[in-house]
């Protein structure tokens, strides 16, 4: 039966790419899902997700390596501690605005994709394709690189206390976190979510011994270093001090990618983005707060790994621990954007802006099976990037444009959509100040950061012939759809997937 399955619903669509039209319904009954069935016997997505679970999603994915190397980022281009602090506090505000925008737009359309899912309602298909494209070509895939390659360098360090570790065994190490997770991550959501919950706790401790002592160091009077000596009000360096802000802050909005899998989401995703979102903004001014009680300025900036820096000042003999909680730390946070991300990728396909494939559910584990390896290869491509800092710029210009798209969404839908039903109404100042702020650090970076948003502009519009190829064009030869309907059939026969239900609706 279940080969037959396959050969039916491949023989019904001849190329990978589809056109989103497609009207037959894939659905297993009870007696031959193959997994015993439950029910119904539909293979789909399963709300399995609690509020707690919601909570350590955004929570995990926010907490990875950005508040252990963003630290750098931001001083480098303030200037001064206390102006850095100020930066921590308005990236932490404007991702809360943002959050607080999205809990609307994701009650309103309930769809797997978040923002993909509000442009693709909003502004039609080709805008949409584009955010699709921005966040699965360069934002997921290289934050995710640069997450892991943290993890790998943080296990590594104490081998190696008086240098870095060499370069290819981090990149080895940060391969082999990836592969782990995704094997996690094709199993069952059950077992993700759990060690999204365990290394969110793990993160979370770490941080807080950090916090505590700097506590206890600011009891003791060591305030030196809280000043706004050599602060820089440049316009254009204070743009480029929030992009290291913000990436530490990146993965607010992660849970709406997965709000099909989330129970009650009306309720519950505006819960868990207020919840996780003043936890997450907390923690890190404190724990800059903390890093600046014992290290100075200058040892800040000349520091790759400030949290170990700190450690060895704070900690003594115990110094070791620090690494291995930022490990922990950066761990969680490469699962948790697997997790999230692969569904942008099904939602991509199931709109018919992927390939066929993407779309498909593992009939046995109920997993996006296609969709999590696809993320995990394009990581992996990602590993040889070194210059972190560069890349935190050429992701936040991607991230940000895009994001603003989305929160554009709100406002235009208020016009031309006024009857659709909102759980959730946000007043229009907090969209409005939100695109104010994501022009500021949008645009602005343009003239400070030429060579990166120049590439990050390419990439961007590199998603236009890709578009018209694969999506705009309809007609395409015979070959190139049997090879590629070819293609599907093998992949959904070594993996055994099928589409589910919904993504033929």
């Amino acid at each position: 039966m279940e080969t037959e399955s396959l050969n039916r619903k491949n023989s019904s669509r001849k190329s990978s790419i589809v056109n989103g039209n497609g009207d037959a319904t894939d659905k297993l009954t009870s007696g031959d899902d193959g997994a015993g069935g439950d029910g119904g016997g539909e293979v789909t997505l399963k709300a399995k997700m609690s509020l707690l679970n919601g909570c350590t999603v955004i929570v995990g994915s926010i907490i990875g390596s950005g508040i252990f190397v963003s630290p750098t980022g931001v001083l480098m281009y303030t200037g001064s501690v206390n102006l850095a602090l100020i930066v921590w506090v308005i990236s932490g505000l404007f991702s809360m605005v943002g959050a607080y925008c999205y809990a609307e737009l994701g009650t309103m359309i309930t769809k797997s994709g978040a923002d993909y899912a509000y442009i693709m309602e909003t502004f039609g298909p080709f805008m949409a394709f584009i955010r699709l494209w921005i966040e699965c070509m360069i934002v997921r895939p290289c934050s995710q690189a640069i997450v892991a390659l943290t993890f790998s360098t943080y296990v590594l360090k104490p081998f190696f206390p008086e240098c870095s570790p060499p370069e290819d065994a981090s990149r080895l190490l940060a391969v082999c976190c990836i592969l782990v997770l995704t094997l996690i991550n094709c199993w069952d959501v059950k077992w993700a979510t759990a060690v999204q919950d365990i290394f969110t706790y793990a993160k979370l401790l770490a941080l807080f011994i950090i916090i505590a002592t700097g506590v206890y160091q600011l009891y003791l009077g060591n305030v030196k270093y809280f000043t706004f000596d050599n602060s820089d009000t440049q316009v254009t360096s204070l743009a480029l001090s929030f992009y290291s802000g913000l990436f530490a802050y990146n993965g607010w909005n992660y849970l709406n990618f997965i709000i099909e899998e989330l129970k009650d989401p009306v309720k519950n995703l505006p819960r868990a983005i207020a919840i996780s979102c003043t936890l997450v903004t907390i923690v890190y001014v404190m724990a800059n707060v903390s890093f600046y009680t014992i290290l100075s300025p200058e040892e800040v900036m000349g520091s790759s790994a400030v949290a170990v820096t700190y450690a060895e000042k704070a900690f003594g003999m115990l110094a070791w621990t620090i690494p291995v909680f930022v490990a922990l730390s950066t761990f969680g946070a490469v699962n948790g954007i697997l997790l999230t991300s692969s569904r942008l990728f099904y939602a991509g396909a199931n709109n018919g802006q992927m390939p066929e494939i993407l779309t498909m559910i593992q009939i046995q584990r109920f997993t996006p099976t296609p969709a999590i390896l696809a993320m995990a290869l394009l990581s992996m491509l990602y590993l040889t990037v070194s210059d972190i800092f560069a890349l935190i710029n050429y992701v936040g210009f991607a991230t940000w444009l895009s994001i603003g798209v989305a929160v554009l969404c709100l406002p235009w839908l208020r016009w031309a959509q006024p009857n659709l039903p909102r759980p959730i109404r946000v007043p229009l100042v907090f969209p409005i100040v939100y695109l104010i702020a994501t022009v500021f650090v949008t645009v602005v970076p343009m003239y400070a950061s030429p060579v990166e948003t120049g590439y990050g502009i390419l990439m961007i519009l590199s998603s236009i012939p890709v578009y018209l190829l694969f999506i705009a064009w309809k007609n395409k030869p015979i070959w190139f759809q049997k090879s590629m309907g070819g293609l599907t059939q093998v992949l959904q026969k070594l993996m055994m997937v099928v589409r589910p239900k919904a993504a033929s609706k």
